[in-house]
Order: structure tokens, then C-alpha cells, then sequence
């Protein structure tokens, strides 16, 4: 029959029998052999309960035994996140930066604004200037062909662009006709219309530097 073996508070420590310094239960341990004590019925923990939370490893400990080289990967992956939302960040600080510039530079009602036009200047070197609004009877002979020449340019080419969007509101296309005092077009007719009336512009125009010429001949 085989031998059992003694209860343990009937065996000598072992920790003093290699000749090793004692252990002593940390305050956190203490309260949890104290709790299973309470929950068997007892009052105060026996050397079970206390040999019990002395074998368990804390979550400190467990988390302490990662490699140094663990370590330094985890570190070198926070920075690396760290740097990856900075980058996210910046990207999204300029993109927004650069969105309301571009909506300084466009007039909402259509063209551009003031701003708008010096900086077409700036990049392209081109002198543009505000869309001609008055009554055909104020013009000079050069604002008909400025006004006439852009209504057949825009409106009268064969194939338009669209003019209203999936939500049927006007595309920029379209709300340029505002900027030269003319009504919004939203279909192909009205378009049309702006068109022949920049032909008529320039018909008046053509006749005015005729009358002109004739004059200083």
C-alpha cells in the first residue's frame, strides 16, 4: 500500500530547509485567504488558505516576466502608432486648410471672388477680371465682346456640361452665368438662350468697331 503523505502543517517549511528566507503574503493575498476563509465558514485562514494564494501568481508578476526585447517592441509599436496619428492628423489639418481656402476663392452664387481671382493670377498669370453685369445699352463696345465672347464659350459649345447635380441643384457650370448678370440656367434651353444673346453682343460689337473704323478711314 503505498505511503501517504503528511498534512503540510505537519512538514517542516522547505524554503527553511534549503536554507532560504521566509515569504510573507503581500496585503492583497492576505485579504484574499482571509475571503476563502469567510466563504468555507471560518473565521480566521488556516495554513491552507494561506498556502493556497502563496502558490498563485499575481498579474503584476506575470506582467513583469515579458522579455526586454517584448518591451522595446511594444514601446517602438506605440510610437509608431503615436506617429501615424500625428501623420492623420497633419494630413487632415491641411486638407481642411486648403478646403476653405478654395471656398474663399469661389463666390457660393457663383465665379470667383475678388481672392479668387488674385490668386488664378498667382498660379497662372492670368488677369482675370469680375463678369460684366450691366444692361447691354451701358456697355462699351469692349465689354460686348468680353460678355458676348464668354456666353458663347460657355453656353453655346456643342456638348454642355452638366448643369444641375444628382440633387438637382446648379453646378458651378452653371451658377457662372451669375457672375455675368445673367439667370441661372438649369436646362439646355436656357443655356442656349444666354449663348444667343453673346451672339447678338458680338454682332453689336462688330458693327460698333466697324462705325469706328469708318470714321478715323
Amino acid at each position: 500500500m503505498a505511503k501517504t503523505s503528511r498534512a503540510p502543517w505537519k512538514r517542516a517549511n522547505p524554503r527553511k530547509r534549503a536554507g532560504k528566507a521566509a515569504r510573507h503574503l503581500s496585503p492583497a493575498k492576505k485579504s484574499a485567504a482571509k475571503a476563502r476563509a469567510r466563504r468555507a465558514g471560518r473565521r480566521y485562514p488556516n495554513l491552507v488558505d494561506n498556502m493556497r494564494m502563496a502558490a498563485k501568481k499575481s498579474s503584476k508578476k506575470k506582467a513583469s516576466k515579458r522579455t526586454p526585447k517584448k518591451a522595446a517592441k511594444a514601446t517602438k509599436s506605440k510610437t509608431s502608432a503615436r506617429k501615424t496619428r500625428k501623420r492623420t492628423a497633419k494630413k487632415a489639418t491641411k486638407s481642411s486648410r486648403k478646403r476653405s481656402a478654395s471656398a474663399r476663392e469661389k463666390d457660393p452664387r457663383g465665379g470667383l471672388t475678388a481672392a479668387g481671382r488674385k490668386a488664378f493670377a498667382r498660379k497662372q498669370g492670368a488677369h482675370l477680371r469680375p463678369g460684366v453685369t450691366k444692361k447691354a445699352s451701358e456697355m462699351t463696345p469692349q465689354e460686348m465682346r468680353r460678355k458676348g465672347s464668354w456666353a458663347v464659350r460657355f453656353y453655346g459649345r456643342a456638348k454642355l456640361p452638366p448643369l444641375v447635380d444628382a440633387k438637382g441643384q446648379p453646378t458651378r457650370h452653371a451658377l457662372s452665368a451669375h457672375a455675368w448678370g445673367e439667370p441661372v440656367p438649369k436646362t439646355v434651353a436656357a443655356a442656349r438662350r444666354i449663348a444667343a444673346k453673346g451672339e447678338r453682343l458680338l454682332a453689336r460689337y462688330r458693327r460698333a468697331k466697324a462705325r469706328g473704323q469708318a470714321r478715323r478711314g
